[in-house]
């Protein structure tokens, strides 16, 4: 079995060039934003690759940081909150799988491997969400898939980190 592994983006180490995962704006960002966005501490960027070839991307996603309005944010995911003008939240800004692996369930892997980097900064840094935008509805229905809902009347859906740290806290 190919093994994988998921790091932070290396101009050195990574071939962004022949990277395509289908959709031009996610090929666009990887190939000539990725790294200018990493170096400005702007996102976070992680690549799976295979271990045996570990300068070809099988897919990436980023993270950063983010405020949101409360007044979008449902009512029972405010529960608990202390009243600030935003709502911490990790972004997870970008994620896709190159043609030649998807199918495999690795947007999966990868948004686990986002979700646990998202809690483990939790420690340092104060956030109650993950939020994605989804590009279309049949991105919108993988993040649903993984337990994501839908903030009202916007395209942005959210995970709440108290669910986040269910799935990695061990009993």
């Amino acid at each position: 079995m190919t093994e994988f592994r998921v790091e932070p983006l290396s101009s050195k180490t990574h071939d962004r060039k022949s990277f395509n995962c289908g959709r031009p704006s996610l090929d666009r960002y990887l190939q000539r934003q990725a790294r200018q966005a990493q170096r400005a501490r702007a996102n976070a960027v992680f690549v799976m690759a295979r271990v045996e070839k570990p300068k070809r991307i099988v897919g990436f996603y980023s993270l950063c940081g983010v405020g949101i309005d409360p007044g979008v944010v449902p009512k029972p995911a405010l529960k608990r909150l202390p009243l600030y003008p935003q709502v911490s939240a990790f972004l997870l800004g970008q994620l896709a799988i190159d043609r030649e692996f998807q199918g495999r369930g690795l947007g999966g892997v990868l948004l686990v491997d986002a979700l646990k980097r998202a809690h483990a900064a939790t420690n340092s840094v104060g956030a109650v969400m993950v939020v994605t935008d989804p590009l279309d509805e049949s991105a919108a229905e993988f993040y649903v898939k993984h337990g994501f809902q839908r903030f009202e009347n916007l395209r942005r859906m959210f995970l709440p980190m108290a669910t986040i740290a269910r799935l990695f806290t061990t009993t």
